[in-house]
This record gives structure tokens, C-alpha cells and sequence, in this order.
């Protein structure tokens, strides 16, 4: 036995003396790149992490690929515990796919509880978060990419709101080594009732180094989810607005979700065709190869666990533009005029203004970006993070 209590098959020694080959397993009802997320992108550089580093890995989630096909992730093995399943209905987390993941995570640890040392989870969808604390026999590692407030909760599903409010304080209180990835949810972790103190990994990239920023064209970018937490439609409400400020201004918005056919409606009733492109889901390639050169990064997301993308934009010097509000834990990654700047609403006049203020920071603002990503490039990445957990890992620090 280690000091942290688990279990040993064979030692690597090295100079700081951690451990390797650990057994564990990593639950999250998604796989990247079948969903894309910022939750998603930190599982699968995690897994692929443990399994180089000599780990043994397991990743349970839902069936999310095409029946015939297996997921390959290096090192990794992956077992799917339910069915293919619609995640969302009109914008919203579905109920049965948690409940249908819950089930399938604790019918797997029952059988095979006994072969990991550390079982590594996502605390939402929550059912899993319990499923794994009733089977102890491993240390339970939990991430809170986000805790959700009870006026959010309330707004999110009505009075039910109060149900799922007490289903995740429920988490909160079990016995864990808990994660979290901004200083906002850990202190609404806090404030649950978390025994023992939660850990906030700040890193989450791993993409290259950081680069000399390239000339800016005058196109600002949004990648991600276009769900009514990221509160698109306001980019292209505020285009016509930045455009007086910043003339031949336009916009590319990747990506795709119950926000997609009111975008286009947006676009035609506001006449900017000419102005916006809506490709949906590209190539990784595509997407960095338009965020290099644009203006800014545009994220008016009203909630986030992290904003992984600000970073990426970062790390090529470009500035993000994103918007104050007492959920988004994205803007602790801007400090204002220095890597971007902080909008005080998603309201089209706000929104404008922060972009042309980008503008008129000019090539000073591009390299004043990459300098704080050079500043803060170990902190933000997910090497650096991946050591913290490691760390919990084997020494059971709570």
C-alpha cells in the first residue's frame, strides 16, 4: 500500500518518486470528438495523458458513434454503459440519458469495482456521481466544471429547479478529492458543503506554444456550442453596430445546436448575408487557421465552466471579447485592455463597443495578448494541471 492507500502492480521509478501504473477509470457521458465541448476536449486529453504516461484506462460513457464503430483513443479503452441517446431537447439537458448513464455506471462498477484504484468523474449528469460514491472501493475523484446556482437551477427547469438544486449539494457532500476549473465554482462548492477543500486546476490547453500574432484581418470568430447559454444571436445583433464603428467588419461562427436556424434567421432579417458565415462543425484546422488571423474571439456565452477557447485564441495573440455575469468563470481569463476585454452585457451597443475597442488596440493589443499568454502559459496548461491531479492521485489529498 502507498501512502494515498492504492494499490501497486509494478513501480516506474523516477526522480520525483511519483507512482505509475494506476487503474483508472474515467466517467463522462460524452467522447470527444463524437460531442465537442470544453468538458469533452479535457476527458480525452486526460485519458490519452494517463494511458502515455503508463496508466491503465478505462472511459465509460454512452454510445455516441456509429454502430460497427469503435472510438480510438491511444492507450485507452473505451465501453460504452448505454445506448445512443439525443442529449438535448429545445436547448436543454434531457432527463433519461443521465438516469440511462447512472444506471449503466453503477451496473459496471458493481461487477468490476474492485480492478480500478481511482474513478475519475464528471459530477454532472449527477446520477454518476452517486452511482460511483455508492460502490467505494477506489478513490473517487470528482470535476465541477460548473455548480449552478438555485436562481439558475430555478430558471433552468421551473420549480423542478429545487430538485436538481438538491441533487447536486448531494454530490457535493460525498466523499471525494474534488476538482474545480475556476474560482467561481469553488467557492459555490464551498458554499454546498464540500468536505475538505476543492482544487482549481487552471490549465486545461494543450494545444502548441504560443506564437507572434499575425496581421488581423476584419473578421471577429465564435467557436463553440450555439446553445442559449452562449447567447450567439447577440454577435449577429451587434454587427450592424460594430460595423458603423469598424466599416467592412464581418463575422464567422463555427459550429452548430438548437441556436443554428434562428442564426440564419437573424442573419437574413438584419440583411448580412455578405457579412456572416455559418459553416457549422469543421475541421480543427479550419477553425485555427480563422482564429489566427481574426480580430478577436467573440465568446458571449452569460455561462461558463472555463472558456478553454479563450486561451487557444491566446496563445496566436488574439484578443477575446467576452461578457460579465455572475455565472461566467471566462472572464477570469481576461484581464480588460490587456488580453481582451470584459462587455458589461450582451446587448448589441456593448458588445460593439468591445469590439471596436479591440480594433482600436490595434497590433499593441495582439502582442499585449501574447505576452500574457507566455506569462501564464504553464499555469494554463494541461500538463500542469494533469500533475495536480496526479498528485491527488497518490497521495489522497481531500
Amino acid at each position: 500500500m502507498t501512502r494515498g492507500g492504492l494499490r501497486a502492480r509494478r513501480r516506474v521509478s523516477d526522480p520525483e518518486h511519483r507512482l505509475y501504473d494506476l487503474r483508472v477509470c474515467i466517467v463522462y457521458d460524452c467522447l470527444f470528438p463524437y460531442t465537442i465541448g470544453g468538458a469533452e476536449r479535457w476527458y480525452r486529453n486526460l485519458a490519452e495523458r494517463l494511458a502515455a504516461s503508463g496508466h491503465e484506462v478505462v472511459y465509460l460513457t454512452l454510445r455516441q458513434w456509429p454502430r460497427g464503430e469503435r472510438p480510438d483513443i491511444p492507450g485507452v479503452r473505451v465501453i460504452a454503459v448505454g445506448p445512443r441517446l439525443e442529449l438535448y431537447a429545445n436547448g436543454r439537458r434531457r432527463l433519461l440519458p443521465p438516469i440511462v448513464f447512472g444506471a449503466g455506471v453503477f451496473v459496471h462498477l458493481l461487477r468490476r469495482r474492485r480492478r480500478y484504484d481511482v474513478v475519475h468523474t464528471a459530477s454532472f449528469p449527477y446520477f454518476s456521481v452517486l452511482a460511483a460514491a455508492l460502490l467505494r472501493r477506489y478513490r473517487l475523484v470528482v470535476d465541477w466544471h460548473e455548480v449552478w446556482s438555485r436562481d439558475y437551477w430555478r430558471e433552468y427547469l421551473g420549480r423542478a429547479g429545487v430538485v436538481g438544486w438538491s441533487i447536486q449539494r448531494r454530490c457535493a457532500r460525498v466523499r471525494q478529492t474534488a476538482f474545480c476549473f475556476s474560482r467561481l465554482h469553488a467557492n459555490r462548492l464551498r458554499e454546498l458543503g464540500l468536505r475538505g477543500e476543492p482544487h482549481v486546476l487552471e490549465g486545461e490547453y494543450a494545444g502548441p506554444p504560443g506564437t507572434a500574432p499575425l496581421p488581423a484581418e476584419l473578421v471577429v470568430v465564435f467557436a463553440g456550442r450555439q446553445i442559449p447559454e452562449k447567447q450567439v444571436p447577440a454577435l449577429v445583433r451587434a454587427l450592424p453596430r460594430a460595423q458603423e464603428l469598424v466599416p467592412g467588419l464581418r463575422a464567422r461562427i463555427f459550429g452548430d445546436g438548437p441556436d443554428h436556424a434562428r442564426l440564419l434567421e437573424l442573419v437574413h432579417e438584419l440583411g448580412l448575408g455578405g457579412s456572416v458565415e455559418l459553416p457549422g462543425f469543421v475541421a480543427a484546422g479550419v477553425v485555427e487557421a480563422a482564429l489566427r488571423s481574426a480580430l478577436c474571439l467573440v465568446l458571449p456565452s452569460r455561462r461558463e465552466g472555463y472558456g478553454l477557447v479563450v486561451v487557444e485564441a491566446a496563445a496566436r495573440g488574439v484578443p477575446s471579447v467576452v461578457v460579465s455575469g455572475a455565472d461566467n468563470a471566462a472572464v477570469e481569463l481576461v484581464e480588460d485592455g490587456v488580453n481582451g476585454f470584459i462587455s458589461p452585457t450582451a446587448q448589441p451597443d456593448d458588445l460593439a463597443e468591445a469590439i471596436a475597442r479591440v480594433h482600436a488596440g490595434g497590433d499593441d493589443l495582439r502582442r499585449s495578448t501574447a505576452d500574457w499568454f507566455r506569462r501564464n502559459e504553464t499555469r494554463l496548461s494541461l500538463a500542469h494541471s494533469l500533475e495536480t491531479v496526479l498528485r491527488a492521485y497518490e497521495t489522497g489529498v481531500t
